[in-house]
């Protein structure tokens, strides 16, 4: 049989409803009281059984977060760090793989889990607006990534234009003139790509350069091969870039392998700059310049959204309105624009 309640206040000598106090951290409890109540619980070993507590709430504890690609590391990053965040709440993390197919996206948010979970977080690639509207399930949901939806669910992103102005700026102001942007999109789905070209174009015009659609290279993903791919496209089609502004880490690992196979040399023939910080870039032969999105601040103000509205009105009154919350970012400059110091 495990320690109960009443075991550890049989211990300490109080009341079990004291304990209770204790173990769920109420404020009203004096500095001696707790210190002894603690005591008794580290000497018998006591668990809590969170379970049964989010169950006398009418909860099951669980928090389901659903990403494109679990194989992305900025996917699988962020899901540790919403793991992290849930973990503080004492909250379990269900994590679903859309591959950003609409039809699995639909099911996601539809609730196919609706009995097992409490909240969910989704970062969508295909979801149309009214896919949302018609949503029956009212367990709270929160948006990530860069689709805006004129809806009432809080939206947490960070300012895509501003993020890739800062990383051109970066490329301008080490001289670099001809910078190319790989990783662009026909299609109208992807929204962070064309934010990103945006951006590109944007502060390429704002310092008097030009930002010809020959330096732009599509992609039709947003791996590794795909960043390889276009930087040979680029560079058979006679544009010889000085400097490359990818759409993410894994496009721009791709195109520095490209580049060190035509003998051109990172950073003093092209420096490169990616987006998203993965860790895999920070171990490389060439250490890359990157846009780091702040990870953790992403997933605490997930989570603490999903929590506040199952709170209720008197924790979070404006539930129901759809908030825009944004998190913040920043240039980490290293060796693939800076070189080896």
């Amino acid at each position: 049989m495990g320690v109960s309640l009443k075991d550890v206040a049989e211990r300490a000598g109080v009341s079990i409803k004291t304990v209770s106090n204790v173990v769920n951290n109420y404020q009203h409890v004096t500095p001696g009281m707790r210190t002894r109540v603690q005591q008794a619980i580290d000497e018998l070993g006591y668990v809590p059984n969170l379970t049964a507590r989010h169950l006398r709430k009418g909860r099951t504890g669980i928090l389901a977060l659903a990403v494109p690609e679990l194989g992305n590391p900025y996917f699988a990053e962020l899901a540790g760090a919403v793991v992290d965040a849930a973990a503080e709440h004492e909250y379990t993390v269900l994590l679903d793989h859309t591959r950003g197919e609409r039809e699995q996206e639909i099911l996601v948010s539809q609730g196919f889990r609706a009995r097992v979970i409490d909240g969910l977080i989704l970062s969508p690639i295909e979801l149309e607006e009214d896919d949302l509207r018609s949503r029956s399930h009212d367990a709270p949901l929160v948006l990530l990534g860069e689709r805006e939806y004129d809806l009432p669910y809080d939206h947490i992103a960070i300012d895509n234009v501003a993020a890739s102005r800062a990383a051109v700026r970066h490329l301008i102001g080490l001289g670099r003139s001809r910078i190319a942007y790989l990783g662009a999109r026909t299609d109208r789905s992807n929204r962070p790509a064309h934010l990103r070209l945006r951006g590109w174009r944007e502060e390429l015009t704002a310092a008097g350069l030009p930002a010809p659609d020959a330096l732009v290279a599509p992609t039709s993903g947003w791996d590794r091969g795909d960043g390889a791919a276009a930087m040979a496209w680029l560079l058979d089609s006679g544009q010889r870039p000085d400097a490359v502004f990818a759409y993410n880490d894994l496009v721009a690992i791709g195109a520095m392998r490209v580049l060190s196979e035509r003998g051109l040399r990172v950073p003093w023939d092209v420096a490169v700059v990616g987006f998203d910080d993965i860790a895999e870039g920070r171990f490389g032969a060439v250490t890359l310049t990157t846009v780091s999105p702040d990870k953790q601040s992403i997933a605490r103000l997930a989570v603490e959204s999903v929590i506040s509205s199952l709170q209720g009105p008197d924790q979070r009154p404006d539930a129901g309105i759809g908030r825009e919350l944004t998190a913040d970012f920043r240039l980490v400059e290293r060796e693939s624009t800076l070189g080896r110091r």
